[in-house]
């Protein structure tokens, strides 16, 4: 990756002493002719990633046993091209081949399964089906890696009979699995099968096996959720999201139990979270929204040192008030995405709970891909901006806090405006009332806000328009009044971002704004010049009479004054 540009020269894939060319990940482009190849002593080719089209001439054909390339290692991945290549055929010791991300259709030939290889991606073409004699796939015992993901494949998952490290047959139309498909994982580290329509029970046995990353999102797997996954295995990776498993999560998490993601979002899990998650100390994300759980807001949790995303939307969780539990009590010193929506939460907020966010606080435009072995990235569905969002990679800057959709009450605590690197605020859907803390001015990377359906009231603080990044407002269905802030981000939202509140006016609403409307520090600089004018003309009349008058108007003044600033303390 040198950043190169223009067109390979026809001469230099045709020297003959070339053993290994490896350009990919640059620039290039234009056509390259994989007929004009040298034969004798060119052994790793590497094309992938530029802007190239590969294509293969009249002069290599099947029937040809005049050809013997050496090539062992091929990558062709990203290269425009709509067929396997028939050199692959002449390559009688080819052990890694990419033909990932390219136009190839049909389906994947007999003779491919024939080489000792030891990684072949397919990946993200358009296989429609394998030429298959079993559905036990005859690879040697060197295969390490083997990737169908993102291809539109059909029926019974093939497996590999000499178990792969990596396994990947995601973003597919699979049916369903071998019955005894555990016993060709005896080496897998990494199994996915995510996006396809699998059916059926997970099985025990899979609790037998070395994998580490089990993902198997998206899919129609039910019965119970084997406890085997959390309490006795090796399992660093669990994403079981949007399937149909039910029960309870188990209770015998062991002391320095390895996992490092727990995805649940959407399926039938009911019951209390077990306090033995805390032993899970290596727990990054957990994602359990949209299940059946009842239980109290587990702050408990808050001593996990690496807890980065909390994901309790859509439950029966209830009570927030203080943390309940001393003797769990954490801090969530690196969580960066807490969302509490659509539970049954209720009371005021504490604001330590805020507080002890750290990671919020720190501003940092430096993100890097939460991921694991380098292989697996988690993912994440959120609300923002007004819409329901799936990241397919969360960065580290990535931060939000939804609690929309409760019965929480009272004021907004002031706390939140230290979030400095906070990207998304929903508080909708409750009880809120009070002012709008003008602290929120304070978070300046904040992209969406939404504090609608509340009981809000008071001015909108003119600190809110130095949000320059805010692109999504929504403070409809509230009670407040005064003039909209007309400078800076606030030029950009429409009506429907100021709905429902009778008092409001300016544009973008149809409602002029009137004398009573001015801001207040206008109608300050006025009082405090009527006061003067008064001062003025007491002390023409008398002395006395002038000077005990003005004493009463300064003092009118300064009470109103520090009355003004107290409310927006306050």
């Amino acid at each position: 990756m040198n950043k190169l540009t223009g067109q390979i020269p026809q001469s230099l894939l045709v020297l003959p002493n070339l053993k290994d060319l490896d350009i990919e990940g640059n620039s290039l482009m234009g056509s390259v002719d994989l007929a004009s190849l040298s034969e004798e002593n060119l052994t790793s080719l590497f094309l992938s990633y530029n802007n190239l089209t590969v294509i293969e001439g009249e002069g290599i054909n099947n029937s040809s046993s005049t050809y013997h390339y050496q090539l062992v290692e091929l990558g062709l991945a990203s290269c425009n091209m709509i067929k396997i290549p028939k050199l692959i055929m002449h390559a009688k010791h080819m052990s890694h081949l990419d033909l990932s991300s390219n136009k190839i259709s049909g389906d994947i030939p007999s003779w491919i399964w024939s080489y000792d290889l030891v990684s072949i991606n397919l990946a993200d073409n358009m296989f429609t089906g394998m030429e298959l004699n079993s559905y036990v796939i005859p690879f040697s015992d060197t295969l390490d890696s083997f990737n169908l993901s993102s291809n539109r494949l059909q029926g019974l998952i093939p497996m590999p009979s000499s178990s792969a490290m990596i396994l990947d047959y995601s973003n597919n139309s699979f049916s369903s699995l071998l019955p005894n498909f555990t016993s060709y994982l005896n080496e897998t580290s990494y199994l996915r099968l995510s996006t396809n329509n699998i059916s059926g029970h997970l099985t025990r046995s899979i609790c037998d096996s070395p994998v580490e990353v089990l993902d198997l999102s998206y899919n129609n797997f039910s019965g119970l959720l084997p406890r085997c996954l959390m309490e006795n295995s090796r399992l660093s990776i669990i994403n079981l999201r949007e399937n149909q498993f039910k029960g309870m999560l188990p209770s015998n998490i062991p002391i320095g139990c390895p996992i490092q993601t727990i995805n649940l979002n959407g399926n039938k899990i009911e019951g209390q979270l077990p306090r033995a998650l805390s032993n899970c100390t290596e727990l990054e994300v957990l994602d359990l929204g949209r299940n059946r759980i009842a239980d109290t807001l587990p702050s408990w949790l808050g001593g996990l040192p690496y807890l980065r995303v909390l994901v309790l939307r859509s439950n029966k969780f209830h009570g927030i008030g203080p943390l309940e539990d001393e003797k769990y009590r954490g801090n969530f010193s690196n969580l960066q995405i807490i969302d509490l929506a659509s539970n049954n939460f209720s009371g005021k907020l504490n604001p330590q709970l805020f507080q002890n966010f750290v990671s919020m606080k720190q501003y940092d435009n430096r993100g890097q891909i939460i991921d694991h072995l380098g292989l697996y990235q988690d993912s994440i569905t959120i609300s923002c901006k007004g819409l329901t969002m799936t990241f397919k990679r969360i960065l580290t800057t990535l931060t939000a806090i939804d609690i929309s959709d409760n019965a929480l009450e009272g004021s907004i605590p002031t706390s939140i405006g230290n979030l400095l690197s906070l990207h998304v605020l929903n508080m909708s859907r409750n009880a809120f009332n009070g002012h709008i803390p003008p602290q929120l001015g304070s978070i300046t990377a904040l992209e969406s806000l939404d504090l609608s359906s509340n009981m809000l009231s008071g001015e909108i603080p003119q600190e809110l328009a130095d949000l320059t990044f805010l692109s999504t407002l929504n403070l409809s269905n509230n009670q407040l009044d005064g003039r909209i802030p007309q400078s800076h981000q606030f030029d950009t939202f429409q009506e429907s971002s100021f709905d429902g509140n009778a008092g409001l006016c300016g544009p973008p609403l149809s409602k002029k704004c009137g004398p009573s409307d001015i801001p207040s520090e206008t109608h300050l600089k006025n009082s405090s010049h009527g006061v003067d004018v008064a001062l003025f003309l007491f002390v023409g009349v008398g002395f006395g009479v002038g000077f005990a008058a003005a004493i009463l108007l300064r003092l009118d003044y300064w009470i109103s004054r520090w009355f003004h600033i107290f409310r927006i303390l306050c």
